[in-house]
């Protein structure tokens, strides 16, 4: 028993070999150098907190509709429905990873009949051969290895890592489902106010085209008047159907989002809610730090370091206790009689003796897996620091265009009524009607691009940063969209 004792206490507290795990440094930047010149923030060394609370934000952009489109992706969105499972299966990994530290026990039972001939073809004839014999037998057979040099323990822990790691991409399916609803229904929406503008547009070419019917017939100007109107009505129409065609693109790629058909899912057309969330002076280091793919790789270089101690516990022999307990008799109604029991008790050890260095190289590329993984999450980490920095300068050139272009719509909206004007007057052809027309249809258009653009920045700087900022109000930033086109 103390023998047993001293062994329980030896794999309690075994010595796991292999180094212990140490998160790698990554290279950081002080500040960002495209965040606003007024208020800076500061990155600190990654150290993904991927457990936090993301929040919903998405309800920064002030849309019911896009709220209830964001509950049903999170409930139904097939990809995030993979990763659920993805994640189920390292939990599995784990809990199988830590039987391992417990013994085994089996059962089994056998009964057996066993004869044979009394030695010639006649004697067997004569006297009909050995009766023969009968065994039965059942026992409880147990074994334990227990894990002195922490094979076990780190097999479980790199199988903990890779369930932290699918959790991390579980954050990162679910994120980037509510990224992707959220790109498509702003574009959606861009596509009504699109389709609104060309509307109201065509609206006013149709009069344009009356007014030089009209004059043609009072043989004011030429047939070719009527013939660029007709060309410009028609093209604006034409468009019209493009947009059309987006929107329902747009729909049905939030149909498969939302786990449906695209022909179960309808959206009303609905006002274009242009709120853009203001960027924060300083966003706060631990944003960053949050993103789920920088806590996979992250994760990822855990399991592989868990590895290389795993792969050096084979240099070491291995140790097996195993125990058995039981009955044996020739007639089953003896079997379970006190008098017929028989149990066991043994050790084994082996060593590996000479094994052409195959040990060394498995303790190499399990070295060389884990220098790989660093790199890695390294790399996840530029990458994250360039998406941001690419984000903060798509945001701050974004803005300054949403100012011009107004600017530009505002100019080209005046010029086209002024030519009008002057065109009624007689005082201008009708070529620098259509070209007034184009120029400040294309400026309108481009106002409306910008300003979905600025949308579409602030969630792929929300999904850079790993989900939402942890504000309570945060500012907002009107959409420098009239709120009514001039035609």
């Amino acid at each position: 028993m103390r023998t047993v004792a001293l062994l329980l206490s030896l794999a309690v507290a075994g010595c796991a070999v292999g180094p212990e795990y140490v998160r790698p440094d990554a290279p950081t930047s002080a500040v960002y150098k495209e965040a606003p010149k007024d208020g800076g923030a500061t990155w600190l060394p990654a150290a993904p907190a991927d457990a936090l609370d993301r929040g919903d934000w998405w309800r920064l952009f002030e849309d019911p509709e896009l709220d209830r489109l964001a509950r049903e992706v999170d409930a139904a969105n097939q990809t995030i429905a993979g990763a659920v499972a993805s994640y189920r299966q390292a939990e599995a990994l784990v809990r199988e990873a830590r039987a391992s530290y417990f013994p085994g026990l089996s059962l089994s039972a056998s009964a057996r009949r066993s004869g044979g001939g009394n030695g010639s073809a006649g004697r067997v004839a004569s006297t009909g051969g050995s009766a023969g014999a009968a065994a039965f037998d059942i026992s409880v057979n147990g074994d334990w290895a227990p894990d002195f040099w922490g094979r076990i323990g780190r097999g479980v822990e790199s199988a903990r890592a890779g369930e932290q790691a699918r959790a991390a991409d579980l954050a990162a399916a679910r994120l980037s489902a509510q990224g992707a609803l959220a790109v498509d229904y702003f574009a959606l929406r861009e596509a009504d106010f699109e389709a609104d503008l060309l509307e109201r547009t065509i609206a006013g070419y149709e009069r344009s085209l009356q007014i030089t019917q009209n004059r043609y017939a009072a043989g004011v100007v030429a047939k070719t008047d009527v013939l660029q109107a007709e060309t410009q009505l028609a093209t604006t129409r034409a468009s019209l159907t493009t947009v059309r065609a987006d929107r329902a693109r747009f729909e049905h790629a939030i149909a498969v989002l939302t786990g449906k058909a695209p022909g179960e899912v309808t959206i009303a057309p609905a006002p274009w809610n242009a709120i853009v969330p203001a960027l924060p002076l300083g966003v706060p280091s631990d944003l960053l730090q949050r993103r789920p793919d920088i806590a996979a790789a992250e994760r990822q270089v855990a399991a592989a370091n868990a590895q290389i101690g795993i792969e050096r516990a084979g240099y070491f022999p291995s140790l097996t206790l195993g125990a058995s307990i039981g009955n044996a008799s020739s007639r089953i109604g003896d079997l379970f009689q006190v008098s017929n029991a028989v149990w066991s008790l043994g050790v084994s050890v082996a060593q590996t003796i000479f094994d052409a260095g195959a040990t060394a190289a498995r303790v190499a590329g399990a070295e060389a897996a884990r220098d790989v993984a660093v790199a890695r999450y390294r790399q996840t980490v530029l990458a994250a620091f360039q998406n941001v920095e690419d984000q903060l300068a798509n945001a701050h050139a974004q803005a300054e265009q949403a100012a011009l272009l107004k600017q530009a719509s505002d100019a080209a909206d005046l010029t086209e009524q002024q030519i009008m004007n002057r065109y009624r007057a007689g005082q201008v052809g009708y070529t620098e009607v259509v070209t007034a027309q184009a120029s400040a249809l294309s400026a309108r258009r481009a106002l409306v691009q910008v300003a979905v653009d600025r949308q579409v920045s602030a969630i792929a700087l929300i999904q850079a940063l790993g989900g939402g900022w942890d504000t309570a109000a945060p500012p907002q930033v009107k959409s420098s969209l009239p709120a009514e086109n001039p035609r």
